[in-house]
């Protein structure tokens, strides 16, 4: 079965699209994605193949997770969300330590966005117990201080706020983009459910806080309001 799903996406493989995504997601030397490697088939089509193929067992997945393309660990993730909704309580927990032991393999971060928040999230949610997303925070690895922030997507939809505003207080300062990004962007989300709980938070970090990072948690003000925030000095 693994063999004919990775033939089925190698069916699908378009070259050109390929070599975009090789500079989209920065797999040069150096950069975060390096060594990666496409075949440039689009999510949707991926997630037709995941469907298609979401009885594999994890033993596959994990072969998955060791390829360096990037749509056999996606399509792999993909899978074990699907497995993961379908799951019993304790195959949940199952999946989510298999997650948390492959948090080497899931190192882009459409495959942190795409996934973290519907199994670390929905996990730790769930079993109302989120110290594994401080641990993550505070990982000197890039992939899993994200998954942390992203994984709280799973409690701001549910109205629960406190678990993202810890979490990003770790990461307010974060040296990298991809952090500054994902904070920001979990703060707007907060906001465009409670904006005066945000704006609570940016009262207290704003000033100091990493400019795309506070860029993406206003996106969403009024434009007064994020000019306000833009020339914020702490009284």
């Amino acid at each position: 079965m693994l063999e004919s799903l990775k033939k089925d996406l190698e069916n699908l493989k378009d070259l050109k699209k390929a070599k975009i995504l090789q500079r989209f997601f920065k797999t040069g030397k150096g950069e975060y994605g390096e060594g990666d490697i496409f075949l440039g088939i689009p999510v949707p089509k991926q997630r037709k193949i995941a469907k298609k193929y979401s009885n594999i067992t994890l033993s596959n997945i994990q072969s998955l997770f060791g390829s360096k393309i990037h749509e056999y660990r996606l399509v792999g993730l993909l899978v074990l969300i699907f497995k993961y909704k379908e799951s019993s309580v304790k195959d949940k927990e199952k999946i989510f330590n298999f997650y948390l032991k492959n948090t080497k393999n899931i190192n882009n971060w459409d495959l942190v966005d795409l996934s973290a928040p519907n199994i670390i999230g929905e996990y730790t949610y769930l079993k109302k117990d989120s110290r594994v997303l401080f641990t993550l925070a505070k990982s000197n690895n890039l992939w899993e201080k994200r998954i942390a922030m992203i994984s709280t997507y799973a409690f701001i939809k549910k109205q629960e706020f406190n678990e993202a505003f810890k979490i990003a207080e770790i990461l307010v300062y974060d040296k990298h983009d991809l952090i500054h990004k994902v904070v920001g962007w979990m703060l707007r989300e907060i906001g465009k459910r409670n904006q005066d709980i945000e704006e609570e938070f940016l009262k207290k970090y704003a000033y100091n806080m990493p400019r795309t990072m506070l860029r993406y948690a206003i996106e969403k003000f009024d434009k007064k309001k994020r000019k306000y925030y833009l020339t914020y000095k702490k009284a």
